[in-house]
């Protein structure tokens, strides 16, 4: 659910990229099937919950540049990003910046990165109350008698949907397409490579992959830094053939994968597996993806990926109240939550940076209690 209402970002930003359907298609296999296939691979290899997508915030930043810089611009910057991650890894840079890295801080940015999701199920409630509604209900009662956190939200899917048929609220039924691909020859601009590289390199790195190893080492993981790097750069090298893209791990979405909400540790890794396929399937059939998107009514769509990040929310904000630090980990949380962008770099980046600077300033005697924990 929370894949496919993406799905509405490159589809806007398309036309003023001045993309054929053929262009738009590989794009989304550039987002999708290549990066869930890369994780796949990390998935099953270290049986691990690992899942790889197109950055969302990388999405965003191509949207924004439509209709300012070339597409095959975009390309040439997403591609020399892609070695630039590569190189690190195999340094081991970003593995040693996530050991030194507080696991609260990063908790605080989780919890501020769901938060909009929950939020909305109830700002789209006004579109669809009957709709939206029904789902909410069914949700509720099914962790309160049925089903456990991990699986209320089925309930909810089913109602809602039954609802919005009942109602007259489900669109045309998608159709089946093959998909048509074009490859995009990249181009190399020096502006835009200084403007567009660095950014998606932190995007990669401190925004995504950084902050997801120190989730998953908290849950007990013996988190595979070089791996995951290597293949994040070697993939957005592939994958940008297609289009621009910036594969990494999908932060707000990997607790739902690693969380307890997956099952014991040593099974967590089968929900990245099903995740995986799901992107691969979603790319490979974007026209029914597409047509899903205007099948089932956007506000249902958005409260049901509210809903599935719900526990997340609970879960991340208990551990934050917890302690030793607080400071660090609220700012974080607040951070994120806002339209903070300085040079480039969104409030996700600027989430860690301000909580780690906080914490290192005012909360420096709990930090080795912090690590510890």
């Amino acid at each position: 659910m929370v894949f496919i209402a993406v799905l509405t970002i490159p589809l806007s930003a398309a036309t003023d990229l001045g993309l054929s359907r053929a262009g738009l298609t590989g794009w989304i296999l550039a987002l999708y099937t290549l990066p869930g296939a890369f994780g796949l691979w990390l998935a099953m290899r270290y049986r691990q919950p690992l899942l790889l997508t197109g950055n969302v915030f990388a999405i965003i930043l191509f949207a924004s540049l439509a209709g300012q810089v070339a597409y095959a611009d975009l390309v040439g910057a997403s591609m020399l990003a892609g070695a630039v991650v590569a190189v690190l890894g195999a340094f081991g840079i970003t593995g040693r910046l996530s050991r030194w890295m507080p696991s609260q801080v990063v908790l605080g940015l989780l919890a501020g990165a769901v938060v909009p999701f929950v939020v909305r199920v109830f700002g789209v409630m006004d579109g669809q109350p009957l709709v939206v509604g029904a789902a909410f209900i069914a949700y509720l009662v099914a962790r309160r008698y049925v089903a456990a956190e991990s699986t209320a939200v089925l309930p909810a899917v089913v109602v809602g949907l039954i609802v919005a048929a009942v109602s007259g609220n489900l669109g045309p039924l998608p159709s089946l397409a093959a998909p048509e691909i074009a490859l995009v020859p990249p181009t190399i601009s020096v502006g835009v490579v200084l403007t567009v590289t660095p950014v998606l390199v932190a995007l990669m790195t401190l925004q995504a992959n950084v902050p997801s190893a120190v989730f998953l080492r908290g849950q007990g993981y013996r988190h595979p830094d070089r791996a995951v790097d290597l293949v994040s750069g070697v993939g957005t090298i592939a994958a940008s053939a297609l289009g621009p893209t910036a594969v990494s791990i999908p932060l707000p979405v990997l607790p739902l994968l690693g969380g307890p909400d997956a099952g014991v540790p040593g099974g967590r890794f089968r929900a990245a597996v099903t995740a995986g396929v799901a992107l691969v399937v979603i790319g490979l059939g974007f026209a029914v993806a597409e047509g899903l998107a205007e099948f089932v009514p956007p506000q249902l769509l958005l409260a049901l990926a509210g809903l599935a990040l719900f526990t997340v929310l609970t879960r991340t904000l208990l551990a934050v109240a917890r302690g030793p630090l607080v400071v660090g980990p609220l700012l974080a949380f607040v951070v994120a939550q806002s339209d903070l962008s300085v040079g480039g770099l969104g409030p996700f980046f600027w989430a860690l940076v301000i909580g780690v600077a906080a914490s290192l300033l005012l909360e420096h005697d709990k930090l080795d209690q912090a690590h510890a924990s």
